[in-house]
C-alpha cells in the first residue's frame, strides 16, 4: 500500500515524496487507517518495523488539516529513553519539513540552559511534545504546564518504560490528560503488565500484532556455553584474535558494564561504558566517538538496544544472555544493518541455559555452538537434553530441512541418517 492511498495532507505527502518514503511497511499499513479513523490502538511491533512513522504520520495529517488549538500542546509522545526521544523529534521535524506543526523533545540530563528551552516551549505550547516521563513530571510538577488540550497521547516502547520502572509517573501523566482523546501504545512485547496498563488507559481499541521479526540472515550467530569466570578470557581472545573497531557488548548491569570496560582498558583496547548514570552529554559524545572510530567498543546495558541509529558495527557480544528472548532480537540486529555482514557471539552460563532455549524457540532453529578454548579450563558439562531439546516447529520452506505435505519436520528421516538440522557441539 502506497501513503497516499492512507494519508489526505498534501503537504505530508511532498514530504514523503522528497524523504522518498513511498510504500508502507506491514505496521504503517495496518495501523494508519485506525489511527485516522480516531480509535485507540494497541500495537506489537519491533523496533525497526516503521512504527514511529506509524503514528507520526497521521497525527502529523490530523494536525496538518486543522481544527487544534494554536499555542497548545495537542500531542505528548512518551519515549523511556533520551536517545529514543531524540531519534523521534528528528524523525518529526523531517516529516512535518512543509508544515507549521512544532515540536520539542524534553528529557533529563540536560544543562540550565536546554532546561529554560524546554521550559518556554511546553509554556507557549509545541504541537507535538516527545518526552521521557520523568523528566515531563519535573516540568508539570512547576505549575506551567498545560495537558488539558492534549488530543493524542502516544506510548512508543511501552514495555521498555515498565522494565524500568515508570508505570507509576505514567499513570500521573494519565491522571492529568483530558478523558476525551485518542491514545496509542506501540510494545514490542506484551506481558501482563501491558495488558493492564492498556485497559486502564485505551478504551475499546483496535489491536494489531506483528510477528516478531527473525534477525536478518546475514548476522553470523554463534554462542559459547562456559562458566562466567571464562566469559572474559574468552571475549579478550576473540579481540585478539580479531581486533575490534566497531563492537557492543551487552552486559545485564550497569556496575557490570563499569567492571567490564575497566577489564578490556587494561588490554588497551579504546573502550567507553553506556548506560543510565551517564548525563546525556557524556552519551552524546560516547556515541559521536564511536560513529568515528575514536573508540572501538561500547559496553552497554539494553539503553543501546534500541534506539542507535549506526549502520557498521561488525559485531555485538552478548555478555549476558538478555532475560527476554525479544531482546536478543534487538541487541544483534544493532549489526548487519543497510545490507552488511555482522556477527553475535553470545556467553551462556549453565544458569542461562534456559534463556538461550527461549531464544531458539523464538528464532526456530538453534544457535550454532562454539567450543570454549582448552587454554580456560573445561567447560560446563551440559547434558545433551538441556540444549538440543526442541519445542518449536522448523519452517516449512527451510531447504536444509525435511518436512512432510503439512510443513511439519520429519523425525524418521533425521534417524535414518536424513538432512535433519545439525546437533550443537558443546
Amino acid at each position: 500500500m502506497k501513503f497516499e492511498d492512507i494519508l489526505t495532507n498534501d503537504d505530508v505527502l511532498d514530504g514523503l515524496w522528497d524523504m522518498h518514503f513511498d510504500e508502507c511497511t506491514p505496521i504503517q499499513e495496518q495501523a494508519i487507517p485506525v489511527i485516522m479513523e480516531g480509535r485507540d490502538l494497541l500495537a506489537c511491533a519491533q523496533t525497526g518495523t516503521g512504527k514511529t512513522a506509524a503514528y507520526l504520520l497521521p497525527v502529523i495529517n490530523m494536525l496538518a488539516d486543522g481544527g487544534y488549538p494554536e499555542d497548545a500542546i495537542n500531542c505528548v509522545v512518551m519515549a523511556p529513553t533520551r536517545e529514543l526521544a531524540q531519534q523521534i523529534d528528528r524523525q518529526l521535524q523531517g516529516f512535518a519539513y512543509f508544515m507549521p506543526v512544532s515540536g520539542m523533545a524534553i528529557y533529563g540530563g540536560t544543562d540550565g540552559h536546554t532546561y529554560d528551552q524546554q521550559r518556554r516551549s511546553l509554556k507557549m505550547g509545541a504541537d507535538v511534545v516527545i518526552a521521557t516521563p520523568g523528566r515531563l513530571l519535573a516540568h508539570l510538577s512547576m505549575g506551567y504546564v498545560d495537558l488539558s488540550k492534549v488530543a493524542f497521547f502516544i506510548l512508543d516502547e511501552a514495555d521498555r518504560m515498565l522494565d524500568m520502572g515508570f508505570y507509576d509517573d505514567i499513570m500521573q501523566i494519565v491522571a492529568r490528560l483530558p478523558k476525551e482523546r485518542q491514545t496509542l501504545l506501540f510494545s514490542a512485547t506484551m506481558p501482563p503488565k501491558i495488558q493492564q496498563m492498556a485497559n486502564a488507559i485505551l478504551k475499546n481499541p483496535a489491536e494489531v500484532k506483528l510477528a516478531v521479526s527473525k534477525p536478518a540472515e546475514k548476522i553470523q550467530q554463534s554462542a559459547y556455553i562456559c562458566y562466567e569466570p571464562q566469559k572474559m578470557p574468552i571475549l579478550k581472545k576473540i579481540f585478539e584474535e580479531t581486533p575490534p573497531q566497531k563492537v557492543i557488548v551487552f552486559s545485564s548491569s550497569k556496575q557490570k558494564v563499569k567492571n567490564l570496560a575497566r577489564e578490556l582498558r587494561g588490554k588497551n583496547i579504546k573502550v567507553a561504558e553506556m548506560h543510565s548514570d551517564l548525563d546525556q552529554s557524556k552519551r552524546d559524545d560516547v556515541i559521536l566517538d564511536f560513529k568515528a572510530g575514536k573508540i572501538h567498543v561500547i559496553v552497554a546495558t539494553d539503553i543501546l538496544a534500541r534506539g542507535i541509529d549506526i549502520d557498521d558495527i561488525e559485531m555485538v557480544v552478548n555478555y549476558d544472555v538478555p532475560r527476554e528472548a525479544e531482546d536478543y532480537v534487538h541487541r544483534i540486529g544493532r549489526t548487519a544493518r543497510a545490507n552488511r555482514d555482522g556477527r553475535a557471539v553470545t556467553f551462556v552460563s549453565p544458569e542461562e541455559i534456559g534463556k538461550l532455549k527461549r531464544i531458539e524457540r523464538l528464532l526456530e532453529k538453534e544457535v550454532p555452538k562454539e567450543k570454549v578454548p582448552t587454554e580456560f579450563g573445561e567447560a560446563p558439562k551440559i547434558s545433551s537434553s538441556a540444549v538440543r531439546k526442541r519445542s518449536w516447529k522448523p519452517n516449512a520452506h527451510n531447504n536444509n530441512n525435511s518436512t512432510n505435505k503439512r510443513g511439519r519436520y520429519n523425525h524418521n528421516k533425521r534417524k535414518r541418517g536424513g538432512n535433519g538440522p545439525k546437533q550443537p557441539t558443546v
